[in-house]
């Protein structure tokens, strides 16, 4: 059979495994495997910065379903991938990270680019391993996948020394795993599952919480089975949102902050109860409160409190379950009073919402920005969100009605994410309407990948909540170091071929987004810029106080 280079093993394993994109950036001792990506036909995107190569890939994998695969050159290449691979681990998202390396016979000789990129990139991944040996290389990438996929889904990382991935073996010697990762789900343990279901059966105010691991087990219409036949209200993390649509009529999400403090049964199916949540204590929640954990990991139920009920399995098969096991035993008529409650509640805050939504007031009032935005998208429209209070103005005020189309850095609080993600977001659904929303100083982080858009032909529309400067001002306080200028976004990228919009009345607002969608339709990235208000703050809007918003 002859020869064949590592770069090439690399490539041709991920192709066997259905990888079909990646994204990267130019530099040794990767640069075969790039090349390796045209010869075997997989879509690499070179991008302008290693941090968004990593955060590119993480929004291809959340939009599409399928682990991404980011890539970079030794040394400072792989450092700065550190950042984007941290994101991933905490949002519990599949990337296979491969990294160059000094080659191995000049280890511990202070090389070129020599660092122990390995030992930094244990800590933030999954598993992570050097490869030592160019025939074992599609071994190491099944591993690789293994650990990635299995459980909850995490980033692994695989290190390339220049003399494996740019050495070579004969091809008869290498070996392709395959039907090496199991097929079967885990189910719940249906003593576990019956108890969970007596417990809502005799609660008065239940509500159900889901988060990461009802989308990667593609447990959307389960999950609203169970909320349908049971008439319970749910909520969801920013990582879940969309899972049910938000406009469902058990969906109140104004009302978040009540119903997590008046909840007497929680049942919390594949999302960790951490700091989003409250961690389930005081004061978020009431002290008396039950709590039915289902989760993939077992090292995440019981995490930061107890619980009264806990089922180790896949969202899908526990969902499912509960589904069965609650026919006939859970009357929905039970909640109605509760969930009246919660109704007016909601139906009160958004009223409140509403009236700032619709100022004429300039500098624009952000949540004007957001309704607009919100009237504008399709509904089935991905939406990036990125920034401070950006991100909270948008939060409860543009709703999701798909699972996968709605992308922040959640967990993490990762500023710089919102043109890398609708980057990404754009490579995995193409034909969707991509609206990534910007603070102005989170957009300055990663915005050259606005060129990358546009050489790679992929479009999408950008636009930014411009409060000229780092958050929300204080008036007549201490603005040490927020003050960034309303700077004309606009007219820097134009050059680069973005179709630019600028607006300062509110009811300019629709007409340049539409100008813009036309252009993104005509297949060029547009960017909107919006001056608004300085010195208006998330926290002046009552309802989203006491983390009442939906994140």
């Amino acid at each position: 059979m002859g020869k064949i280079m590592g770069h090439e093993l690399a490539v041709k394993a991920l192709v066997e495994e259905g990888i079909d994109t990646a994204f990267w950036i130019w530099g040794g001792p990767m640069t075969g495997v790039g090349s390796s990506c045209v010869k075997y036909g997989l879509k690499a995107i070179d991008m302008r910065h290693e941090q968004a190569a990593a955060m590119a890939a993480h929004a291809y994998a959340r939009v599409s379903g399928k682990p991404a695969v980011c890539f970079a050159a030794s040394g400072p290449g792989v450092t700065n991938l550190i950042t984007g691979v941290a994101v991933a681990q905490s949002d519990r998202c599949p990337l296979i990270v491969f990294g160059g390396a000094s080659a191995v016979n000049e280890s511990n000789t202070d090389a070129f680019q020599e660092m122990d990129t390995l030992a930094m990139m244990k800590p933030i991944t999954k598993w992570a391993e050097r490869i030592v040996h160019v025939r074992r290389i599609p071994l190491m990438v099944s591993v690789a996948l293994r650990h990635a996929l299995s459980g909850s889904p995490s980033p692994v990382y695989l290190d390339f020394p220049a003399d494996i991935v740019n050495g070579s073996c004969e091809e008869d010697e290498v070996e392709y795993p395959h039907n090496y990762r199991p097929t079967s789900k885990p189910h719940g343990d249906p003593d576990s599952i019956s108890r969970a279901v007596e417990m809502l059966s005799k609660a008065e105010r239940p509500i159900i919480v889901t988060g990461n691991g009802v989308m990667w087990a593609e447990a959307h219409q389960d999950l609203q089975d169970l909320v349908h036949q049971t008439g319970i209200p749910f909520y969801t993390t920013p990582l879940g949102r969309g899972v049910i649509p938000e406009d469902d009529p058990l969906c109140f999400i104004a009302a978040r902050s009540t119903a997590f403090k008046e909840a007497d049964v929680a049942l919390v199916v594949g999302t960790r109860p951490n700091y989003v949540i409250g961690s389930l204590k005081p004061p978020r929640w009431s002290p008396d409160l039950k709590v039915i954990m289902s989760n993939i990991e077992p090292n995440d139920i019981g995490l930061n409190r107890g619980v009264d009920v806990d089922i180790l399995g896949d969202a899908k098969m526990v969902l499912q379950q509960l589904v069965q096991a609650s026919k006939g035993k859970i009357d929905s008529a039970r909640y109605h009073p509760w969930v009246d409650e919660l109704r007016k509640q909601d139906a009160s805050r958004r009223e409140q919402q509403e009236i700032i939504e619709n100022s004429d007031q300039t500098p624009i009032h952000p949540l004007r920005l957001c309704k607009e935005i919100r009237d504008f998208m399709p509904r089935d429209g991905i939406l990036v969100v990125d920034g401070n209070e950006t991100l909270s103005f948008a939060r409860q005020s543009i709703p999701t009605y798909f699972p996968r189309h709605r992308l922040n850095s959640t967990h993490s609080g990762c500023m710089g994410v919102g043109t890398p993600f609708a980057l990404g977001a754009a490579v995995a659904k193409p034909d969707a309407m991509v609206v990534s929303l910007h603070g102005d100083g989170s957009f300055g982080m990663n915005g050259m990948e606005l060129d990358t858009a546009v050489r790679n032909n992929l479009p999408f529309l950008t636009v930014i909540l411009n409060n000229g400067g780092w958050a929300a001002r204080v008036e007549g306080g201490v603005n040490l170091g927020q003050d960034l200028g309303f700077t004309h976004y606009e007219k820097m990228f134009e050059p680069l071929g973005v179709h630019p919009e600028y607006v300062e009345k509110p009811d300019d607002i629709r007409p340049a987004l539409d100008r813009a969608a036309a252009a993104v339709k005509a297949g060029k990235p547009a960017l909107v810029n919006v001056i608004c208000d300085q010195y208006a703050r998330s926290s002046t809007v009552r309802f989203s106080t006491g983390g009442g918003g939906a994140g």
